[in-house]
């Protein structure tokens, strides 16, 4: 019982740092207002971020700031990754259910 309680724990804390890490990179190049070309060698690092588990942090906070929201490939892709990660994320949480430990 503890075990799986440490799992639950474990996965919890990793989805929340991810998200937050989604957050502040999306603000911080929010309030460093920089030029586009510089914004274009930031999407890869937003894109792993977010195949990492950040997608929906990313996607609410480009919302809320209306901040690069002509960019077709992050509008297209952070929402499709985040319902990838949120199965990802279920098919996790159900597989620490099962354990038996």
């Amino acid at each position: 019982m503890r075990g799986t309680v440490l799992f639950y724990v474990l996965v919890a804390v990793y989805i929340l740092a991810v998200n937050f890490y989604g957050f502040r990179l999306v603000k911080s190049q929010y309030e460093e207002g920089e030029t586009e070309t510089k914004l274009r060698g930031e999407v890869v690092r937003m894109l792993l971020t977010a195949a990492l588990g950040g997608a929906l942090a990313q996607f609410i906070t480009m919302l809320v700031l209306r901040f690069r929201l002509k960019n077709l490939v992050l509008m297209i892709a952070l929402p499709l990754l985040s319902v990838l990660n949120g199965y990802c994320f279920y098919l996790i949480f159900q597989a620490i259910a099962n354990l038996n430990l």
